[in-house]
């Protein structure tokens, strides 16, 4: 693709290049973690690729009419954490997110697999009584902690932290991706599940807005758990959990950019991409199309 004057690249907005009045700044961050996966894979190598697949992006929201460059996006390269389980990674992941937070507005973390969603939502430093959960996943991620900290059971360990189960909602989850045991402990918990159907027959911006909504009354800060693999496989190869019959880019596209809107929503992470496994880049720029749509929220946040 030629170099365009007066067609900004979304991978030079990253780089640091945005507009003179620029005030807000928000944050990426790359959490290489994959040790803990079900599926053994290269979930480390997704947020080179994604930062790759951003320079095929403009900085332009069309549909908002707004341009990212009004942000100053700033790339904090990765934790150093692609060797270590889930275990040791927590410390040093939850402290670096922590330090990115401060003096700005969002954060979004580049997964690494779903296992950086506790030590993510637990860096933002406050008691778990005061956080919300937002997940985007077919799956349920309430596997036994017996074995160990792993990408199938991060919201089990965050409830076992002392998340409150009526502060989780997750969206998207998929018939025949999960079991009737952890459905029982999810109704148990009190977290409320908005499967893929559902979105389907009620529209995702209206779930999405109620549900922001309804964290606005009973917590301070919303974490934002975006798992790739709640799009149906035909759209996200690279994934290793997707299943068909999950939602489309279009949906998690406006998801990503209604979260990004809402001023309590402080980190997006996105997860669960194994570049390995990718046709023709179409999970990677799947998930650059997410994260310049929270971007663009970001933006336009009053």
């Amino acid at each position: 693709m030629a170099d365009d004057a007066n067609w900004p690249r979304a991978s030079a907005w990253l780089a640091g290049d945005h507009l003179a009045s620029a005030t807000r700044r928000l944050g990426v961050l790359g959490a290489p973690l994959t040790l803990g996966s079900i599926t053994p894979g290269r979930c480390d190598l997704a947020p080179e690729a994604i930062r790759k697949a951003l320079h095929r992006f403009s900085t332009y929201d069309f549909d908002s009419d707004v341009d990212v460059r009004s942000l100053h996006g700033e790339d904090l390269g990765n934790v150093q954490i692609s060797q270590l389980t889930p275990e040791a990674a927590f410390e040093p992941l939850s402290q670096a997110v922590r330090a990115a937070l401060e003096g700005r507005e969002a954060l979004v973390l580049l997964g690494g697999d779903n296992s950086i969603t506790r030590p993510g939502l637990l860096g933002l430093g406050l008691h778990p009584l005061q956080c919300g959960l937002l997940t985007f996943d077919a799956h349920l991620d309430l596997r036994d902690l017996d074995a160990g900290l792993s990408n199938g059971n991060p919201v089990r360990a965050l409830l076992r932290d002392g998340l409150q189960g009526d502060h989780v909602v997750q969206i998207g989850i998929q018939s025949f991706a999960n079991s009737p045991q952890y459905a029982e402990i999810a109704k148990e918990e009190g977290i409320r599940v908005i499967s893929a159907d559902e979105v389907r027959r009620c529209g995702i911006e209206k779930v999405v807005s109620e549900t922001l909504e309804s964290f606005r009354r009973r917590v301070d800060v919303i974490y934002v758990d975006l798992d790739l693999d709640v799009m149906d496989r035909m759209f996200v190869p690279g994934t290793p959990g997707s299943r068909p019959g999950g939602l489309t880019p279009a949906e998690l596209r406006a998801a990503a950019h209604l979260c990004g809107m809402n001023p309590m929503v402080r980190i997006m992470d996105l997860v669960e991409f194994d570049p390995t496994h990718d046709i023709a880049d179409t999970t990677a720029l799947t998930a650059a199309a997410c994260l310049l749509s929270f971007a663009s929220g970001v933006a336009r946040r009053p």
